[in-house]
Order: C-alpha cells, then structure tokens, then sequence
C-alpha cells in the first residue's frame, strides 16, 4: 500500500521559510540538491540517504543534514518507511546568524560535516521549532525560537568555510560549463557546445563535471530547471506555463522530475504554498 505524503509550508516572515512535514513508505529521491540548507528529525521509522561521497542511516529522533547545494538522495531504511519534518535555511540566512552570534564581521557560510547528528537538546528545540511555526502566529516567538534553533545548531555542529576557500576549487572548465548552463538552462544544450566552449573532450568533460559536482552535465542542468520552477510557481506562475519556460519536453516530463526531486507534483506544491502564505 502507498501511503506517501508531502505537507509543504512556507514562512514568508522569516525570508521565505520553506517548511515539509512528511511520511514516506515507499518514496525513491534521485541524486538532486536544494539551494537551501535541509534540517530535519527523524519521527518515525529511518531515512537512508546519500550525501558527502557515502550512505548515512538516519533513525528516529536523529537529526538529518544537508548543506546547500550539496549532492543527496533519500529513500526508506525500514519496511515502513519514515516520516520527518524539514526547513530549508537559505545560506545567507544562516550566515547571517552566524556572524551576530559570534560577533564576527566575517561572511561565512555554516558548514555541517556530519550527515546525522545525535543530539536530544538541539532536535527537541527543532520539534518544538516546528510546531511553533506550524500552530503560531505570534511574530516574536516564531522569531525567536528559529534564531535560537538555529544558534543552537550552528555553535554545536557547525564549522566556517569562507567564500574564498570555497569558490575556485573547482577546475577551470568546469566552472566555465557550470556557469554557462546556469545562463541557458532552458535550452536544449548539447554536450559537444559544451565540449567546445571548456576547450575539453566531450568525455574527459563529462568525467571531470560529475567528479568535480557530484552530478553529470545533464542531471546538473535537469537541478537548474527545477529551482527554476520552484520559484515560478511560488510567484503564482501556471504549472503549465512554467514547463514551457523552463525548458522541460512536456507538463508530464515536467511533473516526473519534479515528484522525483519533492514528492509531489507541481500542482500541489503551489496549492500548499498558496495557502500557507
């Protein structure tokens, strides 16, 4: 029996909250990634993920971690499945709690190495993080228990990667085809044109663009596409109209990848999204 169920929400008074409450029996996530920070506790049952070049396992009352822009999967541990609850930090949002907490004019973005932390303290201020922004509508305590939260979880867990030891890691051909799909990742874009602009082989380049990014050329345009679309249908955008615009084949190719990367179809994310605004 499928029971798969997705409850998206978002807090527009705290820059675009994103919030998912889930129970998943049988749902597959391909490798895909989230311009967002992914912090959710596990409520029942364990999650099997990929993430940082390994699987992790993640039971209950653990807390699972993603970084932002990073590479991940996510698919059942136990016969019936799991359920969880998630926010979606965007970076700068957390940057910018890092910095005043600790009094630091330098711009770091929080990076968490580990996939699955074990702490009872922080995922009960998670839960009760969640609840309060699911049931309240009191502006200062919604304000507050998020930055608390998330100090909680940054000064316990969380180590600092500058922008400058971040960026230029990568090759230069790499960064050049990343930034070129980033710009065009609407049109139908061939292997060879990117062959051509790297100045690699069409091979070579492919090898080189999965290592250095966790995911091939066609997967790392197919992400783009997608946040594309994320963003059109929160701004109230037909579903029908954003496939168009975003380079998908079809409403239905549209939808397949869209459910792969959040469970449920575009359709129903915008209707969620509409009424928790």
């Amino acid at each position: 029996m499928h029971n798969n169920q997705s409850n998206y929400s978002y807090a527009k008074d705290l820059g675009g909250l994103e919030l998912l409450h889930a129970r998943y029996t049988n749902q597959t996530f391909s490798k895909h990634v989230h311009d967002g920070f992914c912090i959710g506790v596990i409520e029942s049952g364990a999650q099997r993920f990929y993430r940082s070049g390994s699987n992790h396992l993640a039971a209950k009352n653990s807390i699972i971690i993603v970084n932002a822009d990073q590479v991940h999967d996510g698919c059942r541990a136990t016969d019936n499945g799991w359920s969880y609850r998630a926010i979606y930090p965007k970076p700068e949002k957390l940057m910018a709690i890092s910095s005043e907490f600790q009094n630091s004019s330098d711009t770091a973005i929080p990076w968490f190495p580990d996939a699955v932390v074990h702490d009872p303290i922080v995922a009960n201020q998670l839960r009760q993080l969640y609840t309060c922004l699911q049931q309240s509508t009191n502006q200062l305590l919604r304000e507050s228990m998020y930055l608390a939260s998330m100090t909680s979880l940054i000064s316990r867990h969380s180590k600092q990667r500058t922008r400058l030891q971040t960026l230029g890691k990568e090759p230069k051909a790499v960064q050049l085809v990343r930034e070129y799909i980033d710009s065009h990742f609407d049109q139908n874009i061939s292997l060879a044109a990117l062959a051509s602009l790297s100045g690699l082989s069409p091979f070579y380049l492919a090898r080189l663009f999965a290592k250095t990014t966790g995911l091939p050329p066609h997967a790392y345009q197919n992400q783009r596409q997608i946040h594309s679309a994320k963003q059109q249908l929160l701004s109230g955008v037909k579903p029908s109209e954003v496939a168009a615009s975003c380079g998908f084949t079809d409403q239905s190719h549209f939808n397949r990848h869209f459910k792969k990367a959040f469970g449920i179809t575009p359709g129903a994310y915008q209707r969620m999204m509409k009424i928790s605004h």
